[in-house]
């Protein structure tokens, strides 16, 4: 079995760094909007959820390209080699 690219292995990082910038800006907008910690917290994490899951929503739309679908052809066929 091939290793997982280094793309494929930082992807989850990508989704997980693009929601948490977003959180901190929300976060740090709304603190200095309303000076309160509370709120702004609750901002900052309802931001980090629903950017997180629309980003995760956004990738699993996407349709395979070519590389993709040969990678997935490859993974199903059964390898001679291995066979008994």
């Amino acid at each position: 079995m091939p290793q997982p690219s280094r793309r494929d292995v930082l992807r989850p990082l990508e989704l997980l760094g693009g929601s948490f910038i977003a959180a901190v800006f929300v976060g740090l907008i709304t603190l200095m909007v309303t000076r309160d910690l509370v709120v702004s917290g609750i901002a900052t994490g309802g931001v980090f959820i629903i950017v997180l899951v629309a980003l995760a929503m956004f990738v699993l739309a996407f349709k395979p390209d070519d590389d993709e679908l040969a990678d997935l052809d490859a993974q199903n066929r059964p390898d001679d080699s291995s066979a008994h």
